[in-house]
């Protein structure tokens, strides 16, 4: 919602990420942006205790390789959660809709292929302004709501093998 600010929570129902694995995928298309969200999901990551040693970063081209991204990084660091970080900006053309509903699909699939949390981080907003609004800006970082999410889920994943 326009007037939540993306990066409040609740301190003490967020799990310790010591020991668990995570890896990040960012793309690299609207970086301006997706290099706001990677250092908000680091700084989450790492205020809740996980090791900079298990955090494997890739950078993809674009958004719509995301989903491939985070299905060889897992494939080849076997972390216990994959955080997705991109920003699709709506144009003139189809474009925006297909791009954002490729990186839904790859993402959810991977969730259910896995058995792990692939974490959506997908910025897909109208504006540039939108962008930065979410990005560090007035609405928080959606960087950080990713990151939480990871730890969450990772948490979650471990408990109930």
């Amino acid at each position: 919602m326009a007037t939540t600010d993306l990066s409040s929570y609740d301190p003490d129902s967020v799990p310790s990420a010591g020991g668990m694995k995570f890896g990040i995928v960012v793309s690299d298309w609207n970086n301006e942006i997706t290099w706001n969200l990677l250092e908000g999901a680091l700084n989450i990551l790492e205020k809740y205790g996980a090791s900079s040693e298990d955090i494997f970063i890739e950078h993809v081209p674009g958004s719509f390789e995301l989903p491939l991204g985070a299905k060889l990084l897992y494939e080849k660091k076997k972390v216990d959660s994959v955080i997705c970080l991109g920003c699709v900006i709506q144009g003139e053309t189809p474009h925006f809709t297909y791009v954002c509903q490729g990186v839904t699909a790859g993402i959810s699939d991977l969730n259910l292929k896995y058995g792990i949390p692939f974490i959506f981080g997908l910025l897909t907003t109208d504006t540039l302004q939108q962008a930065k609004d979410r990005a560090g800006g007035k609405h928080g970082n959606k960087g950080d709501e990713a990151a939480l999410t990871a730890i969450k889920m990772a948490d979650m994943a471990g408990r109930l093998k």
